[in-house]
């Protein structure tokens, strides 16, 4: 439970890091952490979505109704993919979709963030 802890607070870490780099948005890392905590489990071994994790992923569309938003919400899941190598980002692109969602950018580590509208 502890390690589960401390991955989850150095994500939060690096994901504050990275949104001071986005100061026009109202969104933080902190805030996307708190969005998609529900989804480490599905993030980590795949299978069944939590419907809390939907709950999470639609609320974070919901917050990301400007572009500086979803840029830095993009942004700040590529550092919580690449801080944490538990999760794997395959889990991650079908995740919208199982969800009910249709985002017009791909949830990917190759997603070019600066270019999502």
């Amino acid at each position: 439970m502890a390690i589960k802890m401390m991955k989850v607070f150095c994500i939060m870490v690096v994901c504050m890091v990275v949104s001071t780099s986005y100061a026009e948005s109202a969104l933080t890392c902190s805030d996307v952490s708190t969005k998609i905590s529900p989804c480490l489990s599905y993030l980590k071994k795949g299978g069944e979505v939590p419907a809390d994790c939907c709950t999470g992923v639609k609320g974070l569309n919901d917050a990301t109704k400007t572009t500086p938003d979803r840029q830095t919400a993009c942004n700040c899941l590529k550092a919580s993919f690449k801080s944490n190598k538990d999760l794997k980002s395959d889990f991650a692109v079908p995740l919208p979709s199982k969800c009910g969602l249709n985002l017009p950018y791909k949830l990917s580590l190759e997603t070019d963030c600066n270019k999502v509208k």
